[in-house]
């Protein structure tokens, strides 16, 4: 068991250079709700998207404060037994009602703690690198006493707000700068220490972190060699309709069992996403095609095995990404022709979405017929279509169809 006196030295070691970190670029978080409500306050995202810096953001409107990161390496041995430690080391220091844990999930049994805390009045913030960070026996025990943020990497409109670019020039000028920035964030990416560093290594090693100790060592996977190609070409080809079988085939894995479960585990560690063909059917859905998209196109650039440009495959990412901030459940529509997105709530189509690059009498056909396709299944009448830099207002078979630049949805409210 730890000692009061050794965590109270790590306590007060991290908080000096907890209060020493910036805040770097303000998060687009409704920080007054999170911070008006009782309940606990769980943050979930991949390794090195700001999850500490947002807790940061937090401290500086909620103080004073305990604060604590699991991933110091003097707390590998820290277990559930030492909570209660933990807690008289805490009020050694000034009494506190706010209590931030991050990287809490390297304990098992860190939920009866949160949860203790909050019974004492204490608001409690926690971060994670893992989507099931609340799942299963874990928010059965918080049930009704937590609200959840999944932080991504920046989106367009912080990225912008980290190179100090104002959205609000209307000129031609203003929207020029605009198309540049996005440019650059669409090869960058948002993740903030690569753009700090502009050094590709960076994100070799936050791939290279996740692989290996969000997935590889968390999930004890041995075939560690099939994962990594099964990584490897997921990156490779986002936005590509594939299925399980199709998988196991190509990387010449014989257990498509054990395909789907890397591919669940990537998931939950936030390296990419999985999204399946909508259907009324969820069996269907189930068992139907599905794509893949990267955590950060800037990311995927740089670890990808790519030999051709595929932009429009990276507009397409990023387009998932911002859909996913915005709280979106987004689907592919597929019959005689294919829409890129479809998003809904209560098993009813409420937008439907195709991206292309550059919109032209190449794709024009083949991208209308997937749109009008989705809107009627949704019974819309007004569809999306988001391209690098075009815009229009078009009327095709009674359906309004808006052409827009991406930089401009990205950042419209």
């Amino acid at each position: 068991m730890l000692t009061i006196e050794f965590l109270e030295q790590i306590i007060l070691d991290q908080k000096a250079a907890f209060e020493d970190k910036g805040t770097d670029v303000e998060r687009d978080i409704d920080f007054k709700k999170y911070l008006s409500v009782p309940q606990i306050v769980v943050v979930s995202g991949v390794r090195r998207c700001g999850k500490s810096t947002l807790l940061k953001q937090f401290s500086r409107r909620a103080a004073p404060y305990y604060y604590l990161n699991f991933e110091d390496d003097r707390l590998l041995s820290f277990t559930a037994s030492d909570f209660q430690n933990l807690l008289l080391a805490f009020k050694k220091q000034r009494a506190a009602k706010f209590v931030y844990l991050d990287e809490v999930q390297n304990v098992i049994g860190w939920e009866s703690f949160a949860r203790r805390l909050f019974e004492a009045g204490h608001k409690v913030f926690i971060t994670g690198s893992s989507a099931k960070l609340l799942s299963g026996e874990l928010a059965s025990r918080l049930t009704g006493r937590y609200l959840k943020i999944e932080l991504f990497p920046f989106s367009f409109k912080e990225f912008l707000r980290w190179q100090s670019v104002s959205t609000t020039d209307k000129s031609s000028t203003g929207e020029a700068r605009l198309l540049k920035q996005f440019d650059e964030y669409a090869r960058l990416g948002g993740f903030p220490e690569m753009l700090k560093l502009r050094l590709p290594e960076i994100a070799v090693r936050i791939y290279e972190d996740v692989v290996y100790r969000d997935l590889i060592v968390r999930y004890k996977i041995r075939e560690t060699r099939a994962f990594r190609q099964l990584a490897g070409w997921l990156f490779a080809n986002i936005a590509k309709e594939t299925n399980y079988n199709a998988l196991a085939k190509a990387l010449q894995v014989k257990s498509v069992a054990s395909i789907k479960n890397h591919v669940a585990f990537m998931a939950e560690s936030y390296l990419l996403f999985e999204m399946v063909k909508y259907d009324w059917s969820l069996k269907r859905q189930y068992i139907s095609g599905r794509k893949f998209y990267a955590i950060d196109a800037g990311l995927r650039g740089e670890v990808a095995f790519v030999v051709s440009e595929d932009r429009g495959r990276i507009l397409e990412n990023i387009v998932y990404l911002e859909l996913r901030r915005r709280g979106k459940a987004p689907y592919y529509a597929k019959d005689k022709a294919e829409c890129d997105f479809v998003t809904v709530e209560k098993n009813k189509i409420t937008a439907a979405i195709q991206v292309a690059d550059l919109f032209d009498d190449g794709n024009r056909e083949r991208e209308l017929a997937g749109l009008i396709e989705a809107l009627s299944l949704g019974k819309l009448k007004q569809g999306l279509i988001l391209t690098r830099s075009q815009s229009d207002n078009l009327i095709i078979k009674g359906f309004k169809i808006k052409v827009t630049p991406l930089w401009q949805w990205l950042i419209e409210e």
